[in-house]
């Protein structure tokens, strides 16, 4: 599984993604992004995504308990790389193993493959162990996941002390419609049971405007739903 939004091109947003054919018809998430995946020798920019870099680059990465980080659906491993050059040791996952390995690659050649485990995981099903200094989920849509509970997941992984970072598309432009994706008033109804417990402070929940090249070299509006949260 792939949730990056790499210039222009949209993870898990619908039947086709930044000129992507999902394979919809596959019988399970494992082919359909694999057959993705297969399309193309390198389906994102090989950016880490802007609001990752906007939100974690002044969180450092904390004491030893929680020098760890945790990337939902790492795609072809941008931001797990750049998450490692920062100085976290991250946990990469994702269904796809053609994804993985492209990753895994990507890791060797930046030089950061001793800090990044990559790990071949269906987040449908998948829920990781708590103890994470950060926990990051880039526009993690899919039409065989269940967003809020990924959600309410993601947070359960966050440590004491760490970060919860989940962003997504707003359902605007080209996005309308799609049921997977949600406005910031639904991620804040889908977490609230989660931030009704006094373990959190929400730092960030809210929509950001920004620009991207389309498949065919055209500007194009994106909203991106952003939400930052620590526990204490």
């Amino acid at each position: 599984m792939t949730e990056h939004t790499h210039d222009g091109d949209t993870h898990h947003g619908g039947h086709r993604q930044g000129g992507l054919n999902l394979h919809e018809d596959a019988d399970n998430a494992v082919d359909m992004w694999d057959g993705m995946y297969r399309e193309r020798p390198k389906v994102w920019s090989g950016k880490p995504n802007p609001q990752l870099v906007a939100e974690a680059s002044g969180l450092g990465p904390g004491t030893a308990l929680v020098r760890t980080a945790l990337d939902l659906g790492c795609g072809e491993g941008a931001d797990a790389i750049w998450l490692a050059e920062q100085g976290w040791r991250v946990t990469a996952v994702d269904v796809s193993a053609v994804a993985l390995e492209r990753a895994a690659g990507h890791a060797a050649e930046a030089g950061v493959q001793e800090r990044i485990s990559f790990e071949q995981q269906d987040l449908a099903s998948w829920r990781p162990d708590a103890g994470f200094g950060l926990v990051s989920a880039q526009y993690l849509h899919s039409p065989l996941l269940d967003w809020r509970a990924s959600a309410v997941a993601a947070a359960a992984a966050v440590a004491p002390g760490g970060t919860l970072l989940w962003v997504g598309h707003y359902p605007h432009g080209r996005h309308a419609g799609r049921e997977m994706l949600y406005t910031e008033k639904q991620l804040a109804e889908a977490m609230e049971a989660v931030f009704a417990s006094g373990e959190w402070t929400v730092h960030v929940l809210e929509t950001r405007e920004r620009t991207v090249t389309g498949p065919d070299g055209e500007a194009m509006p994106l909203i991106d739903v952003v939400l930052r949260a620590s526990r204490s």
